[in-house]
């Protein structure tokens, strides 16, 4: 079947922009060719620095033939509405069909040829194309992010005819800017199209463009005994800047390795686009780097790789000084130009932030097992980088150069480690802090966010969250986690809290918080969310615990026993609530009564033996036998709903019935809310 191949070819487009525009692109094609009913085999799209390429297989050369009926106004309506109706079909009155009192208009629509449908779709695209930032040029009023300067539209090997601001629809595409032959080239179906753009010394995929870079990135390091760093963001990055990538290996002044590696690695990523490079098995860089080039260089780049070395010297001159002048201010004696530094209107000042953080770190010491006094003085320098030259110039690497300057001033590797790596968990693949200090400072730090902008009424909604509460709680709970801390989240979270609110509303309000953020992780890690509800609903505030309920619960449940006796605690609060819609239900003890079922007295037996079992076994946090205790219960639960009619004529035995089923809910739920389990 035909296929449609679309370029839209611009000035340069930012590397940040192309994989959201490739997606834009192929969802906004999706979304009108849908609507067109224009079934197609497949879609891509893809994203370059010039270029927004789409390419659609599988589409038929015209619309179906379209039937529809309309409901028209009711016999007997006033003539004005009739014509309307009329006006709107198209149709006569005789054409009309008269059906359950009112009248109809079966409407044949003929299908649209696809390359009509085609043109509007490619204009509309282009005009409400959703850029995150877009400019107008010469007299034109078409907005794009760069100027556009082709529309390549063709389908089935023929080009579209359709005009948008005086850019006219063609077969013809350009190929790399400064290589190979300048003119236009044609291309009227996609391989004709890759082929000549790869002739013409473009990559189109920019994934072909990511593993080219690697490789030759990889052959060169490995020819001269050096080992690549590799560096997703900044491979993205690199390959959105290049349309035919080619990695030059540089040399770099060696004087610029007695600078931290993570000040390297930044100037090189943050200014000049560069991977750095480091010996085989060794940490510390190499005096090497790899610079992307955008073409293949007659000199085998030693040219480029040259200016590239020098451009980059200048920038570690400047990481130098910073780092030389840093060194000579002690970091307690920035702490007082953090009263200038404001951490929110409503919040105070990052100095008094600083003061709740030192507080809270020397609570917490104790608990996570760390000394009080080192906890809090690392809380108390843990921020004071934030006014250094150097994070002024690299923000990314605060906490990392505090933790330098720390290690310079002698303060101890314990101390170091805590201001360095007290914002981690920074996301879901950074590493989790275990040194007690460290912990001490990290809990503190995310704590004192969490409680401050909950005060002020600053809670993540939907996908707003701009104050990054929800990585702040993941964090929190990953730390927790990790070192199995034992922290009784209420008394920790009432010790955090600050400024406007009422505390124990906020300290309920932050606790759902956090059980929604476990139940977040737990599924990441394939563990069933609903659980966490059934377990949290105890009013537990120990995440530990809280995670070895869910663990002996998810267990239990995966049992043919936990399967059934789950229905039963369901089939009897079901009863149950519907026996309470009626009155009060009967309170106090089931006992064994004269003439009553074998089962009855069966359960009533089993009862008394398994929830003291079920307490001691809970009380002792071993869980797990807290459900072999409780799956003792399935067999007389199951005889029990076989066998008693619990709704009995005679009083005193539906009482007596309806009392031990609660006894049976109040024993399952000594380990978990059941009612809130799915399934």
């Amino acid at each position: 079947m035909p296929q449609l191949l679309l370029e839209l070819f611009s000035e340069e487009i930012p590397a940040r922009m192309q994989a959201g525009a490739a997606r834009d692109l192929e969802r906004l094609a999706r979304e009108r060719l849908t609507g067109a009913e224009l079934g197609f085999e497949g879609l891509r799209a893809f994203a370059g620095p010039r270029r927004l390429t789409l390419v659609v297989d599988g589409l038929p050369s015209a619309q179906g033939d379209r039937r529809e009926e309309r409901k028209g106004p009711r016999i007997g309506a006033p003539e004005a509405a009739m014509e309307g109706f009329l006006r709107s079909v198209g149709l006569l009155r005789h054409q009309l069909v008269e059906r359950d009192g009112a009248y109809f208009a079966h409407l044949h629509r003929a299908g649209r040829p696809t390359a009509e449908i085609v043109a509007e779709m490619v204009e509309a695209i282009v005009r409400g194309f959703p850029w995150p930032k877009s400019m107008t040029w010469g007299e034109g009023k078409l907005r794009w992010v760069r100027p556009l300067r082709r529309i390549l539209c063709v389908f089935d090997r023929e080009v579209i005819r359709f005009g948008i601001e005086g850019l006219e629809a063609s077969d013809l595409t350009e190929g790399h800017r400064f290589m190979g032959p300048r003119r236009p080239f044609r291309a009227r179906d996609f391989d004709e199209y890759r082929e000549g753009l790869a002739g013409h010394f473009v990559v189109l995929d920019p994934q072909e463009r990511k593993d080219r870079i690697l490789a030759a990135a990889q052959d060169l390091c490995d020819a001269n005994g050096l080992e690549f760093v590799e560096d997703q963001g900044l491979l993205d990055e690199v390959a959105g800047l290049a349309e035919w990538p080619a990695p030059i290996l540089g040399q770099m002044d060696p004087k610029f390795l007695e600078l931290p590696p993570e000040v390297i690695r930044t100037s090189m990523r943050v200014h000049q686009r560069y991977f750095a490079v480091r010996y085989p098995g060794v940490e510390a860089l190499a005096p090497r780097f790899v610079v992307v080039a955008n073409i293949e260089a007659a000199d085998g780049g030693a040219l480029v790789a040259a200016g590239a070395a020098r451009v980059l010297s200048a920038r570690l001159q400047d990481a130098r000084f910073f780092w030389e002048e840093d060194l000579k201010v002690p970091l307690e004696n920035r702490l007082e130009r953090l009263k200038g530094v404001t951490f929110h209107a409503k919040l105070g000042t990052m100095h008094e932030r600083v003061e709740r953080i030192e507080a809270l770190a020397r609570e917490l010491a104790p608990l996570v097992g760390a000394e009080p006094g080192r906890a809090a003085l690392a809380a108390r320098l843990a921020k004071a980088d934030l006014v250094s030259g150097m994070v002024s110039e690299f923000p990314e690497l605060q906490g990392v150069m505090g933790g330098h300057y720390a290690r310079a001033e002698g303060l101890g590797e314990d101390l170091a480690s805590a201001i360095a790596d007290h914002y981690r968990p920074a996301g879901p693949s950074d590493a989790v802090p275990t040194a007690p200090v460290t912990v001490a400072v990290a809990l503190a730090d995310k704590l004192d966010t969490m409680a401050g902008f909950f005060a002020i009424g600053e809670k993540p909604t939907g996908s707003r969250d701009p104050f990054a509460l929800r990585r702040a709680a993941l964090g929190l709970i990953r730390i927790i986690l990790a070192g199995q801390l034992r922290l009784a989240m209420r008394q920790v979270l009432k010790s955090a809290l600050y400024g406007p609110g009422d505390a124990s509303a906020l300290v309920v309000e932050i606790l759902v918080f956090l059980a929604d953020r476990l139940k977040v992780q737990l599924r990441e890690d394939g563990r069933r969310h609903d659980l966490v509800d059934a377990v949290f609903a105890l009013g537990d505030d120990d995440l530990v615990r809280i995670v070895r309920r869910v663990e002996a619960l998810e267990g239990f449940l995966g049992t043919e026993d936990g399967a059934n006796l789950l229905a039963g605690h369901k089939r009897a609060s079901n009863i149950l609530n519907a026996e309470a819609k009626k009155g009060v239900l009967p309170s106090g003890a089931a006992a064994p009564m004269a003439e009553a079922p074998a089962e009855e007295a069966a359960l009533i037996r089993a009862l008394a033996k398994a929830r003291p079992e079920v307490e001691a076994a809970a009380a002792g946090e071993d869980f797990a036998g807290a459900m072999r205790a409780l799956a003792a219960l399935r067999a007389p639960v199951d005889a029990f709903f076989d066998k008693v009619l619990v709704n009995s004529p005679v009083p005193e035995e539906r009482d007596n019935r309806l009392r031990l089923l609660l006894e049976v809910r109040a024993a399952m739920d000594l380990v978990a809310d059941f009612s809130l389990v799915s399934g």
